[in-house]
């Protein structure tokens, strides 16, 4: 498969479904997503929302996600199990994704902007962790 620019909604949303359904079998990382994530179609279309919004410009996106305080809430559920490991895990994937199918400015940019919020959403997980 040749790889594509990033361009539309349509090769973000592509990107979001690939890489999560990489998500969901992970050793590591699909046992946390899978337990909480109740309704997986209805998840991705935010995710591509989220992405979409960050990648493309579109604005201030549709219906307002805070990742950090869904992180952090994610993190509660899980006992405060969440590690840098993980977010590692995620990079791999997320990076890995990105160079199986795209390439491009904006493909570079998303490897980018995941790599600084992976490290902002960890550290703000652990400064919310009850001492």
């Amino acid at each position: 498969m040749d790889r594509i620019d990033i361009k539309s909604r349509k090769e973000v949303d592509f990107l979001v479904r690939r890489f999560y359904k990489e998500i969901r079998v992970h050793e590591t990382l699909g046992p946390i997503f899978n337990s909480v994530v109740q309704d997986w179609d209805h998840h991705l279309v935010h995710l591509s929302d989220f992405w979409e919004m960050i990648l493309l410009q579109t604005g201030p996106g549709k219906g307002q996600f805070n990742p950090t305080k869904v992180h952090q809430q994610v993190d509660q559920k899980v006992d405060h199990s969440i590690e840098q490991a993980h977010f590692g895990n995620w990079l791999e994937l997320w990076f890995m994704t990105i160079d199986r199918y795209f390439e491009g400015e904006i493909a570079d940019f998303a490897k980018e902007h995941a790599r600084r919020m992976a490290h902002m959403l960890f550290m703000r997980i652990w400064e919310a962790r009850p001492r």
